[in-house]
């Protein structure tokens, strides 16, 4: 069944499985299990941060970063649209006693630079004291330039605050910026360097950042598990917040063999997911050409995810067509209810097959339409 849903739902690979089969296994809590020790220094090596730890997830990773950068009454700005703000259940605020201050995200998905510094606070006392700026690269899809990227991190140093990055496809954004300066594209991205390797450019995104926390479980394809990425005594501390959320995980080499195998082998091939989700998109506007209004796809996907608006009036029965012919996907009503926004992901499971099936349904439902 094509399943469209999330890059989430993935299973793990024969190869996988086998990693995980060999996998060295000790305590993590106690820090001698083997195979998280390798996977936490693969990581820091490899993105050019000193230490790295790996947690059950990226929510639990974000909220590790915030708690570690911000204390009880401090402010961290993040984006409207922003995972760490709108989908992580108000973790921050509620866990640890941290002002979110959100910023409305522009139609690229940065935050204008001038709404950051406006957002920040004057060193007085009837104000939380802002400390962090938070990012989310890729966002909806989208990946944020790297000349932006840059001067976030130069207005962040010039205001004395610290900088934190959802990564949670951090390496679906280097896949995309690797493939733009391939092919001699600079839109965006007009000061960035000339590398063009993936895992180099996920390097160079995080230089910008005092700390990342990177899903392995997204378009990496691992089962489970997330890392969050700094300096040592920043992730010094995280450890301690991981074991209060009851982050800590005994035999956790298991799924960090999982992990580091994904690291190893599933990086380039993300260029798929970004070219099946390019020819879905294709797909889905030229069956829509002859029924105008009933569904758009509202931007060509940069990465594996885009956004299809279907109108109200044929969202739940094309929703119930799709699921008819084995195909998942997702989404959720507009502030207005004229329309459902559905939500459509490529990844390590979606085959060009689930592609063109995925075409068919919509290209059948849409002829059934006109038909009746």
């Amino acid at each position: 069944m094509p399943d469209f849903r999330s890059d989430t739902v993935t299973r793990p690979t024969a190869a996988m499985r086998e990693a995980i089969a060999r996998a060295d296994l000790g305590d993590d809590v106690f820090g001698d299990d083997p195979s998280v020790n390798r996977l936490e220094s693969h990581a820091a090596a490899l993105l050019g941060f000193e230490a790295a730890v790996f947690a059950p997830s990226g929510t639990q990773t974000n909220l590790m970063g915030l708690l570690s950068h911000c204390e009880r009454g401090e402010e961290a700005i993040v984006g409207q649209q922003w995972h760490t703000y709108r989908w992580e259940a108000g973790g921050m605020a509620v866990l640890g006693s941290i002002q979110p201050q959100p910023v409305e995200n522009a139609p690229d998905g940065t935050l204008p630079l001038e709404a950051i510094e406006a957002a920040i606070k004057p060193d007085d006392p009837h104000f939380a004291r802002t400390r962090l700026v938070c990012m989310e690269n890729t966002t909806g899809g989208k990946v944020l330039p790297m000349d932006y990227l840059r001067s976030v991190r130069e207005l962040a140093s010039a205001r004395g605050l610290a900088t934190h990055l959802d990564g949670a496809r951090l390496f679906n954004a280097a896949v995309e910026v690797a493939r733009r300066r391939a092919a001699g594209e600079r839109v965006g991205d007009v000061h960035a360097g000339p590398g063009t390797d993936p895992s180099g450019v996920a390097r160079e995104i995080c230089t910008h950042f005092d700390s990342v926390s990177m899903c392995l479980s997204k378009g990496l394809g691992a089962p489970i598990g997330s890392l969050l990425l700094g300096s040592r005594p920043f992730i010094a501390r995280a450890r301690r917040w991981r074991k209060m959320l009851g982050g800590g995980m005994r035999q956790a080499g298991l799924l960090a063999a999982a992990a580091h195998h994904a690291l190893d082998h599933h990086i380039d091939r993300m260029a798929l997911d970004h070219e099946r989700a390019r020819r879905l998109a294709e797909g889905i506007t030229a069956a829509a050409m002859s029924h105008p209004g009933a569904l758009r796809v509202l931007e060509a996907p940069q990465t594996n995810i885009f956004f299809v608006r279907v109108d109200a009036s044929i969202a739940q029965a094309l929703t119930a067509h799709l699921r008819e012919h084995g195909i998942l996907v997702t989404g959720r009503a507009t502030g207005d209810g004229s329309a459902f926004m559905q939500r459509w992901v490529t990844h390590l499971d979606v085959d060009d097959a689930d592609v063109d099936q995925a075409i068919r349904a919509i290209r059948g439902f849409l002829s059934a339409r006109s038909a009746a």
